[in-house]
């Protein structure tokens, strides 16, 4: 009986670990791309117009760049296990905020939901490969799959939920804050550790020779040109699809397809990604994949089964690329840490761009057919970028170079 007990923490720790990985990873999309199926509904009730709708996809995207960078220095300030914590309050206190009902409170909360987002985006990935060094790839599909799931539900469920509560979106966005919630209290556990991330995880972005590098600049742009079209479909896509014919709940359900179809490459790439020569091909076949799905949206809606799954293998599997090559193209951890600072910094940049400004686009022309072929013409150049980037190359810096001319 003594050996049981004493060996049940060595079994059922990392069991809770593994469920508070998860369940963090679910927190980090659900609570605002669930949105999205109700924004025509929040535009009509508090009088927005597209654009300004819009930010409420553009406001997180903007929390991701400035936070992102600073959430290893939070982590070695704190420890991982109480920053990502911190990270499950924050989401919960801006789910709470954003569903008071007036327009400041529902723009303040949804930055706030993005700080915490930040905070998890970051430090979750440095705290699977500190932990499971063995099993990365596994759990990382898994994080992946389960972020996508928690986003595809919250989609499919907002249309019927504000069906429940009288078209009340406050109450519907409010009813997020459960997942936090649940998921804090699971995570409570593992607060008596303090342990720091690893070296390779996002630092602050400044000036040096990672931002004089073509091929860091190439990385940077296939990730930040993936993430200003993903999160334009995001956004919009329930708008584009109610505007060809869907029925609100349809297009909620289709939204929630696109985060599903955005999930799977992570069962498929991530395991096999770091043994290819070069991701070369991959690049650019994912970057037409999505080429193909928004190009299918726009000439023929009817199908739009079929476009948003193109669409969301072809961006989910360009996330993973464009993540891998950070490593993949860094000499050390140091230059890693530096190219995902610039690569966060500067591609959620771009994405927040993304929804205002098609909403601008949507205004000026009256229909998202603009909209939908800059996308499509931006997924060529990404597969253009991609060639590029997946070459089986490293950054090279200063010190290399010396020491390489000294060889010579």
């Amino acid at each position: 009986m003594k050996s049981q007990s004493g060996a049940a923490p060595i079994v059922v720790r990392p069991a809770l670990l593994i469920v508070g990985i998860l369940l963090i990873a679910a927190n980090l999309r659900a609570p605002f791309t669930g949105v999205a199926p109700l924004l025509g509904l929040i535009r009509a009730n508090a009088d927005l117009t597209t654009t300004e709708a819009g930010m409420l996809i553009t406001l997180p995207l903007l929390a991701f760049a400035i936070v992102s960078p600073f959430a290893a220095r939070v982590a070695r300030e704190y420890g991982l296990e109480r920053s990502l914590f911190a990270a499950l309050v924050l989401i919960g206190a801006g789910i709470a905020v954003r569903s008071t009902g007036t327009v400041w409170c529902l723009y303040l909360g949804t930055a706030i939901i993005g700080g915490g987002i930040a905070l998890g985006n970051v430090l979750l990935p440095s705290l699977l490969k500190r932990d499971f060094p063995d099993k990365t790839a596994t759990l990382t599909s898994a994080y992946a799959l389960t972020m996508g799931v928690g986003a595809a539900i919250a989609s499919a469920i907002a249309v019927p939920l504000a069906q429940v509560f009288n078209s009340d979106w406050r109450l519907v966005i409010g009813a997020f804050i459960v997942l936090p919630i649940v998921t804090a209290l699971i995570w409570l556990p593992q607060l008596r550790n303090r342990t720091s991330p690893l070296r390779d995880t996002a630092t602050p972005p400044h000036g040096g020779e990672v931002w004089r590098s073509a091929l860091a600049w190439q990385v940077t742009l296939f990730l930040g040109l993936n993430s200003f079209v993903y999160y334009v479909a995001v956004s919009w896509l329930p708008a584009i699809l109610h505007d060809a014919g869907f029925s609100s709940d349809k297009a909620g359900s289709l939204h929630g397809v696109l985060q599903l179809a955005t999930a799977v490459p992570g069962l498929l790439l991530l395991p096999v990604v770091r043994k290819l020569k070069d991701q070369r091909v991959a690049a650019f076949i994912a970057s037409t994949i999505s080429a193909i799905g928004l190009l299918g949206l726009l000439l023929a809606p009817s199908m739009a089964m079929l476009w948003i799954i193109f669409f969301g293998i072809g961006a989910g599997a360009a996330i993973i690329l464009g993540l891998a090559f950070v490593s993949l193209r860094a000499s050390n951890s140091h230059q890693a840490a530096a190219l995902s600072g610039m690569s966060q910094c500067v591609g959620y940049l771009l994405a927040a761009a993304g929804p205002p400004l098609v909403g601008q686009l949507h205004d000026a022309s009256r229909n998202w057919n603009v909209a939908l072929a800059i996308c499509a013409a931006l997924c060529l150049v990404m597969a253009l970028l991609g060639l590029f980037a997946g070459r089986a190359a490293h950054i090279v810096t200063a010190p290399i170079r010396r020491a390489t001319a000294k060889a010579i």
